[in-house]
């Protein structure tokens, strides 16, 4: 949820991508953009435990069924069973990333740094698509004054 990447821009990832990585550069896959990023203190230090006994050429998240990483659909599913443990019906493979943005936004209420890291075209998409309602934006108003 740290990364804020797309599902299909984390399995295919390597030991290698991130082993002692403080930034990381990857090609995301549904915009074809290339994307620099800090990996935060505390995932790196996550990610250092998880990949602990693991070799350089080992996916990070790997399928028992052949060489390759866990599908996207694989994903899916391990995250559903974490949800039906929580009690939640509302957990899907974007939720980590539309999570991470909504939370950044609430700590920092900096919408251009999230447009810039999610390659939003405008503030407005990104306003949007982590849910900042008028009814939101009413609220912040009421009771303002200068």
């Amino acid at each position: 949820m740290n990364t804020w990447l797309r599902v299909s821009n984390l399995v295919p990832l390597k030991i290698k991508d991130v082993k002692g990585k403080v930034h990381l550069v990857i090609t995301e896959k549904k915009t074809g953009k290339p994307k620099r990023f800090m990996v935060p203190k505390a995932t790196r230090k996550a990610i250092e435990g998880y990949i602990r006994g693991m070799q350089e050429e080992d996916y990070l998240f790997p399928s028992r069924k052949g060489n390759g990483p866990i599908s996207t659909t694989q994903a899916y599913r391990v995250l559903q069973k974490a949800a039906v443990a929580l009690g939640r019906d509302d957990i899907g493979t974007h939720t980590m990333r539309k999570t991470f943005e909504y939370h950044h936004y609430k700590r920092n209420k900096d919408v251009l740094t999230l447009q810039m890291l999610f390659n939003h075209s405008a503030p407005s998409n990104t306003l949007k698509y982590i849910g900042i309602t008028d009814d939101e934006i009413d609220k912040s108003l009421e009771n303002f004054s200068l």
